[in-house]
């Protein structure tokens, strides 16, 4: 039950025409028959295709999301777009299944840590006009913060090698639970009490939601303004995202927005009660196609200008001068020989994805309110079927794996254009390509897995998480 836009349910397959058409010459009727005949076409592909633009095929794509299409069953929001023109929008499954709501490209989502890319906007903006300077200690504009024995500088928060220990941790730690209402301010006053860190700003990328909370603050201070309406100021109002505000009251009342949603331990889908009012690091609320129109901007730099634009993809670096993926709330690296830029986000049962393949002129918005929903792999096999990758080569990766120090084994197998991962005991999971030979996953336990060859091909991978590094497992022939 697929919502393809513009039609909703019980629409015509028409656009208003003209109930008067002038017509002055056998080309005219010819005109009006392929006009009439485009717009009878379904409203799958919304621009023509040519020869430098991805084909749409419909069929293949939709398939992609059908276990996420029913009545029963939370949704997904898909907007791909070529050169910042809108190829194909489509909604699937329900945004709300109290009321039998539909997801349509204008269902509206919170979209978690894709948030992040649009606090670095303003943390750009504020650098280059020279309110900021990304290099001196963070206590300059928030002396609330007490780290002993360390400089740590706003390019430490915007890279993720702060070395903060991790609001949410730290919230589940002092007794917390999600559903809970968490305020901005709650936040920061636990930020505040922070003394140490993980390790020294540098030294380490290490994912940090509380540094971007921080910048969110620092936002507010150096102009004056909520960090919500600054950045209408500055990206909302100007790229015309008039379907795009951050939610700074969790009490704020959504017109369109979706429900996200959890399976709990009987299968059922349950409400995921979202009270964590989130600045910086999360707090966005927005579209598929707003999103686009955003990834379209950070090519061509129409709004802001190009040194925010430059700025934004900035490569973050180690004290040891190793280049991290992460830039300015984006990462990045390259699928399958092609220049990937995006960002994930996962929050409350709401699973996202924003990317581009700049080189490609190609943009991609997966949006899920299903907690169980992959959207980084399902963003990444509709950019299979776009950019012509052939899935055959993931068949290079099947078998079985043992490893030895952990005297266990696990089999990777192709299962509907996605590589899956088996155990006698552990629930199966999937690989979600990253770059080269490394894929990521949402197992807790495999934070990714990269591959190694041999003359013969595949011979193993190395199991790898933040506490247990370079597990091997050998390939079983």
């Amino acid at each position: 039950m697929a919502n393809v836009w513009p039609l909703k349910s019980g629409a015509s397959t028409l656009r208003k025409i003209p109930t008067a058409i002038a017509l002055t010459s056998h080309d005219d009727m010819k005109k009006v028959i392929l006009f009439l005949m485009l717009l009878t076409a379904g409203a799958s592909t919304l621009v023509p295709s040519t020869e430098a633009q991805p084909r749409i095929d419909s069929v293949r794509i939709d398939a992609l999301f059908s276990a996420w299409d029913a009545e029963d069953s939370p949704g997904v929001a898909l907007a791909i777009a070529y050169d910042g023109q809108v190829l194909y929008e489509r909604g699937y499954g329900m945004a709300n299944l109290d009321h039998r709501i539909p997801v349509t490209p204008e269902t509206v989502f919170m979209v978690a840590s894709v948030s992040k890319q649009f606090t670095n906007w303003a943390i750009a903006h504020l650098a280059l006009s020279g309110k900021l300077d990304l290099d001196a200690d963070i206590r300059t504009y928030v002396p609330e913060m007490q780290i002993e024995d360390h400089v740590l500088t706003t390019r430490h928060l915007i890279h993720h090698t702060s070395g903060l220990r991790d609001e949410f941790d730290l919230l589940g730690m002092a007794g917390y639970k999600m559903d809970d209402v968490i305020t901005h301010d709650a936040i920061l006053a636990l930020a505040f009490r922070q003394r140490q860190l993980n390790y020294a700003p540098g030294e380490q990328y290490s994912y940090s939601n509380t540094g971007y909370t921080l910048m969110a603050l620092m936002v507010e201070r150096l102009t004056n303004m909520t960090f919500r309406a600054y950045l209408d100021s500055i990206a909302f109002a100007p790229l015309a995202m008039t379907q795009s505000h951050v939610q700074d009251d969790y009490l704020e009342i959504t017109p369109g927005a979706a429900q996200g949603y959890a399976r709990d331990e009987n299968g059922r889908w349950i409400k995921q009660i979202n009270a964590y009012e989130s600045l910086g690091a999360s707090g966005l609320f927005t579209t598929v196609g707003d999103l686009t129109k955003w990834l379209h901007n950070l090519d061509t730099g129409a709004v802001g200008g190009q040194a925010v634009v430059d700025l934004m993809h900035t490569q973050g670096r180690l004290n040891n001068g190793d280049t991290l993926n992460y830039a300015f709330g984006i990462s990045i690296s390259d699928y399958e020989g092609h220049k990937h830029v995006r960002h994930t986000g996962w929050h409350r049962g709401f699973r996202t994805y924003a990317g581009r393949f700049p080189d490609d002129k190609l943009s991609l918005v997966v949006l899920g309110n299903g907690e169980q929903f992959e959207s980084y792999d399902h963003a990444m096999r509709v950019a299979d079927v776009l950019l012509g990758v052939a899935p055959a080569a993931l068949s290079d990766y099947t078998g079985t794996y043992y490893g030895e120090e952990i005297d266990t084994a696990y089999e990777i197998a192709y299962v509907d254009g996605r590589l899956r991962v088996t155990h006698d005991r552990n629930d199966p999971f999937y690989l979600q390509h990253d770059s080269g030979e490394t894929f990521t996953t949402d197992a807790w336990y495999f934070e990714s897995l990269t591959f190694e060859r041999d003359a013969s091909g595949v011979s193993g991978f190395l199991g790898n998480t933040t506490r247990a590094v370079d597990v091997r497992f050998e390939k079983r022939r």
